[in-house]
């Protein structure tokens, strides 16, 4: 295997800038074409890290879905994203793939902005389906895109989720001609093998077949014979069939959709004579293909868990290059995890609850020794918050641990099943703010508005791990709802494990103050360490700036708001969110109500959306690092003086 990007030699693959290109190819040269892909993103996303296993699982998939389909033409709509490196790499972006998930470099993620070939964005779970049937019936009613093809490509996990379930059904009843492929990697085809199911796999995707199906159906519907209504039950009857004899059932059988499968999804050349067979037929179709994460590393197919974004590693040994916590602050996901297995051993009320990142939030370590009292319930977002709801109703303490962009998509839930009633959910969002290299759609940008609007709902960001194990067990005694936010990275202090105790809601701290003082910042959250660090270059200057730790968005500490409007020449908030409806909009607020004529600058995340990149470089990017809020305060001494 090569170990660096400049020995990689791809024969095939260096010919091949879009997929007119792949098409010339003859059928036999595809699984060449497939391992020179595979070693490209190795020695690629060995030193430039992204989404690895499932990328490695999906290249079969993906070079002949691009040799059948006459794509861009042909659409190809895919979900999440995690899967679509290849894609990528054969469509146009080659040379530009060392540039992956860096600041000005292309996107780890389809995104029509950057490419023809990326029909829709794909950076959260699910909703593949539903875009790519509304493409399908757009092109069934449009003149001259009638044969236009388009093609749903989702995984198994994916597929879980709610927003499926509801393209799924709607593809039932309404006429479209999507087909979607299901790329299954946690289910085994050994006993699908046998020589009458493949027989009738074969059979009921070769184009003959379907030829005389067809004629046959075009016939009793002009006697008068073949309804619609029993149109769909012909099909239910048929995927019923199928499923006897294979002795699978799937959750397609009800539907009024054509069930086929499951294949290898690594064989591209039979992958490439299926989908001649079933790229012509008429209705909605469902290809059931069975793909192992990591495909092509062992050590990424043995562990596809902590092979999904390894980070930088060394291809020849599987070294992972991550480093260690010896020494080192906590990850912040880390303090939720271990806090909340301590309340648990404490607390018998105390539940988990993820959608389909235990591992990513930590809450694998009350799985581990608590695994009744934890639950994953997959990409369901919406029904973890209303499950929540439940256990709340019933007596529990359910904590639900989230990233902030993919809690949007449950927003109604918390509205609906737990604010509403005041039922006393501890939301841990993690994530929060700008989270780096996996960009607009992963920025945990929005939480700040959208729940401080929420009424009943107590929002609070705390800067270090002991403030925030103290807000997560002050939350045990808490009758309504609470968010805690928290970012991805690194938290503060190597020697964090503290005592816990209940702190008042509502009350900040302030954290450096200063004979002669006249701005003052009120920070919300981490980003406390770039106010002290402002302040710090500022008194070098011979600036003094005292600095707030604000720790609540609501209930806001009406004590230090009162005290530093009366106080001080200027006020900045400075918060890793959007500052529309925001922390400053918070504050800006409770001037407008409380108080007089104050001069307050608020910095956050402008009105626009936010690119992928270092999380360094994109707040300088926002005007939220160090050194912008020393040019702010700067600029507003300055104009203090020229005042006197």
């Amino acid at each position: 295997m090569n170990s660096s990007i400049d020995e990689v030699s791809s024969s095939l693959l260096d010919k091949i800038n879009s997929p007119s290109d792949l098409r010339k190819l003859e059928i036999e040269q595809l699984p060449e074409l497939c391992a020179e892909i595979r070693e490209f993103l190795i020695s690629h996303l060995s030193v430039n890290p992204g989404h690895f296993a499932s990328s490695m699982g999906a290249v079969d998939i993906i070079v002949a879905l691009h040799y059948v389909f006459d794509t861009p033409a042909d659409r190809l709509v895919w979900d999440v994203g995690h899967q679509a490196y290849a894609h990528k790499i054969l469509t146009g972006r080659r040379d530009a793939f060392s540039t992956q998930r860096t600041f000005g470099g292309i996107s780890g993620f389809p995104t029509p902005l950057e490419s023809p070939y990326d029909t829709f964005i794909a950076g959260h779970a699910g909703n593949s389906i539903s875009a790519a049937l509304g493409m399908a019936i757009a092109d069934m009613t449009t003149p001259g895109h009638e044969e236009r093809k388009t093609v749903a490509v989702i995984g198994d996990a994916s597929i879980s989720g709610g927003l499926a379930f509801e393209g799924l059904n709607n593809a039932s009843n309404h006429p479209n001609n999507l087909l979607i492929i299901l790329n299954d990697n946690d289910m085994s085809i050994d006993d699908n093998v046998g020589a009458l199911h493949s027989y009738l796999s074969d059979l009921t995707t070769s184009a003959g077949y379907n030829r005389l199906r067809d004629k046959m159906a075009g016939y009793f519907r002009r006697k008068g014979l073949l309804t619609e209504s029993r149109k769909r039950a012909i099909i239910r009857f048929n995927n019923s069939v199928k499923s006897l004899i294979s002795r699978k059932q799937n959750i397609f059988e009800g539907l009024n959709i054509r069930y086929f499968g499951p294949f290898d999804g690594h064989d591209v050349i039979k992958l490439v004579k299926v989908l001649r067979d079933i790229k012509d037929m008429k209705g909605p179709r469902l290809l059931h293909l069975c793909t192992v994460k990591g495909k092509g590393y062992k050590k990424a197919e043995e562990d596809p868990t902590v092979w999904h974004a390894p980070g930088k590693f060394d291809p020849e040994t599987g070294e992972r290059f991550c480093g260690g916590n010896d020494g080192n602050p906590p990850l912040w996901q880390e303090v939720f995890g271990e806090t909340l297995l301590e309340l648990a051993r404490k607390d018998s009320r105390v539940v988990g609850i993820t959608a389909a990142m235990p591992t990513g939030t930590s809450l694998s370590r009350l799985m581990a020794e608590m695994p009744d009292r934890a639950y994953d319930v997959g990409i369901s977002e919406g029904h973890a918050v209303t499950f929540a709801g439940g256990l709340a109703a019933a007596g529990k303490k359910p904590f639900v641990a989230i990233y902030s962009s993919f809690l949007q998509r449950a927003y109604d839930n918390i509205i609906h099943d737990v604010a509403i009633q005041g039922l006393p959910v501890t939301f841990c969002i993690d994530r929060a703010g700008i989270v780096g290299e996996d960009g607009v759609t992963h920025h945990g940008m929005f939480d700040t508005a959208y729940l401080r609007c929420i009424p009943g709902m107590t929002v609070a960001e705390p800067a270090d791990e002991e403030t925030m194990r103290n807000i997560m067990y002050t939350s045990l005694s808490l009758p309504t709802p609470l968010a805690i936010r928290y970012p991805r990275g690194r938290a503060t202090t190597p020697d964090w494990r503290s005592d816990m105790h209940d702190i008042p809601v509502g009350k900040g701290r302030s954290i450096r103050l200063r004979d002669g003082a006249r701005t003052a910042i009120l920070s919300l959250g981490p980003i406390l360490k770039t106010a002290l660090e402002a302040a710090k270059a500022l008194e070098e200057e011979g600036i003094q700036v005292d600095v707030y730790d604000m720790i609540w968005l609501k209930p806001l500490d009406d004590g230090i708001l009162r005290q530093v409007t009366e106080k001080y020449d200027n006020i900045v908030t400075l918060e890793d969110s959007t500052l529309a409806g925001g922390f400053g909009s918070a504050v800006n607020d409770w001037i407008r109500e409380n108080s007089g004529k104050v001069n307050l600058t608020s910095l956050g995340v402008k009105d626009e959306w936010i690119s992928h990149g270092s999380v360094d470089r994109l707040r300088e990017l926002c005007g939220i690092d160090t050194v912008s809020v020393v040019k702010t305060i700067e600029s507003l001494e300055k104009a203090n003086a020229n005042t006197l």
